[in-house]
């Protein structure tokens, strides 16, 4: 990736924002690129964060172990996210493990040449506390789904999450341009299996989601999805 190429994946990532383009230029050639094949993981769980990373292209999908040995699929990440940049600031171990389900390549610095660039650029440690704050917002949202709203309405949230990060226009609706198991997305609303494959197929009987893409999830009907996730 050149040097141009970096600065416009740096132009869509909050931790940069508001920076003069020779600034950003300047973080763009401090970076060093890191690849990741389909199904390698970029660090793992309980690791020192030692590296903070930006997406340049590709997809990984956020996995955390609990402590009595369950697997729990946190997120999803595309091209601009972030990832491992709260432990990096917060100076804690690595809490997930991000897993490629795509070729990807990321732009990495290490926690010593982050903590230099903010000091050299303050715009990049207030946004920082921004991005700190967005990731807590996030989570208090998904306790709050959990612990309050209907199963298919956590459901509809979690797609509609995606959509908002991730979706693209295709013909019959809004795709979610990767592959999203019912396992996954059962991990993911802390429900089962049998409960996501059922509410889906459900939503493809009423015409919500559409069935022509057999890897990706489309939704046809965004606004319905809209109206479960809203249900008192």
């Amino acid at each position: 990736m050149d040097i141009p190429a970096r600065m416009t994946v740096l132009e869509r990532v909050p931790l940069f924002k508001g920076m003069a383009p020779a600034d950003r230029e300047a973080v763009a050639r401090e970076a060093h690129e890191r690849p990741l094949k389909k199904g390698d993981a970029l660090f793992q769980q309980g690791e020192d964060a030692a590296h903070n990373y930006v997406m340049g292209w590709g997809r990984l999908r956020l996995d955390q172990t609990t402590p009595d040995g369950q697997n729990v699929v946190l997120r999803y990440m595309g091209p601009g996210d972030l990832v491992g940049t709260v432990a990096v600031l917060r100076r804690i171990p690595f809490p997930a493990t991000p897993v490629a389900i795509e070729d990807s390549m990321l732009l990495a610095w290490s926690a010593g040449r982050t903590a230099d660039l903010m000091t050299r650029f303050p715009a990049i440690a207030l946004n920082a506390i921004e991005v700190i704050g967005g990731r807590v917002e996030e989570l208090q949202e998904r306790l709050r789904e959990v612990a309050t709203h209907r199963v298919e309405r956590r459901i509809a949230s979690t797609l509609l999450r995606m959509v908002r990060q991730s979706g693209r226009r295709v013909e019959g609706g809004v795709e979610i341009p990767f592959v999203v198991s019912r396992n996954d997305l059962a991990e993911m609303t802390a429900t089962t299996l049998h409960t996501v494959s059922r509410t889906l197929a459900a939503w493809e009987q009423e015409g919500i989601l559409s069935g022509k893409r057999a890897s990706h999830l489309v939704i046809a009907q965004p606004h319905r999805l809209v109206e479960i996730a809203e249900q008192a």
